[in-house]
């Protein structure tokens, strides 16, 4: 494991041995978690619009990010179903009572925080160091705070390896994720680690994209968090209609956000049963995202 792996990895399982039960305090952490997660992706904006030939790049991020999203998508939904053949669940399917509109609407409030940075950093020029170290700052408060959540959310190791269905749907939207980015790269004439990493979110938009803009520029970052937050959207939107096809496709396209963000249409669209396996599938591919990001951008 890589030093950047390790400085990642300290505070998440630092907060992880703070034993919060209180359901209060707990909901505090969350919303302070949400600010965070906003003051972060400004940064992100902030940094990317230091970009020389700013308009020029939109257009890259916009082609790669589509190969990506489309890439990942297909093969995902390819690779699932395999799940479900293996282990089949029974579901109790219902209609989803979540309003879908307000979660979309949710998330491209994220969006929209990264372009109001843009345009802030095109109008009050910041210096990149200043930038950087407060990304980083609120990146390991961030993770603390996560740590905690974890453990808050009583999650042991055995439950996690009694349950293969998520052990497997964890493995294969990393594996399929994976293949995904490195044919983004050879499609795209980058170097193959590189497309690799940009897939290494797993849909942990807020970590993935500080950490690549940080280790491969904020174009290559800003890709990394678009797709990864296309995937929470476009999880939303198809999560009633998978769970009908292949459950296992429904919790895990959703990647790392099976844990928290999608959730709630998982539980509405799928019952009861559908929660074990996406906490267990999300929780791995949480975990993953920062072992695997660091480790990866210390061999580019």
């Amino acid at each position: 494991m890589s030093l950047e792996s390790l400085i990642i990895l300290l505070p998440l399982f630092g907060g992880y041995l703070v034993p919060v039960k209180s359901r209060r305090l707990l909901a505090r952490i969350d919303w302070v978690l949400s600010g965070i997660v906003y003051l972060i992706l400004a940064l992100m904006g902030l940094s990317l619009a230091q970009v020389d030939n700013l308009a020029s790049e939109l257009g890259t991020i916009g082609v790669l990010l589509a190969t990506l999203i489309v890439l990942t998508l297909g093969l995902n939904l390819a690779a699932l179903p395999l799940v479900d053949r293996r282990w089949p669940l029974a579901l109790d399917l219902g209609e989803s009572r979540q309003p879908l509109g307000k979660l979309v609407m949710e998330s491209l409030k994220l969006a929209l925080v990264v372009a109001a940075g843009v345009v802030l950093g095109l109008v009050v020029t910041l210096p990149h160091s200043l930038i950087e170290q407060t990304a980083n700052g609120a990146l390991m408060v961030l993770l603390a705070l996560i740590g905690i959540q974890l453990r808050g959310s009583n999650l042991g190791l055995r439950s996690i390896l009694l349950n293969p269905r998520g052990l497997a749907i964890a493995a294969l939207v990393a594996l399929t994720s994976l293949v995904a980015g490195a044919l983004t790269a050879l499609i795209h004439d980058l170097p193959l680690l590189h497309g690799v990493i940009l897939a290494s979110g797993f849909g942990w938009y807020s970590l993935s994209g500080i950490l690549i803009t940080d280790g491969l520029g904020p174009v290559l970052g800003s890709v990394a968090f678009l797709a990864d937050l296309s995937r929470e959207l476009i999880a939303i939107v198809l999560i009633p209609a998978l769970m009908r096809v292949s459950p296992a496709g429904a919790i895990g396209y959703g990647g790392a956000t099976a844990m928290d963000f999608t959730l709630p249409v998982l539980q509405q669209t799928g019952g009861p049963k559908v929660v074990p396996v996406a906490i267990v599938s999300g929780f791995l591919l949480s975990l993953a995202t920062p072992i695997l990001i660091p480790f990866l951008l210390s061999l580019a």
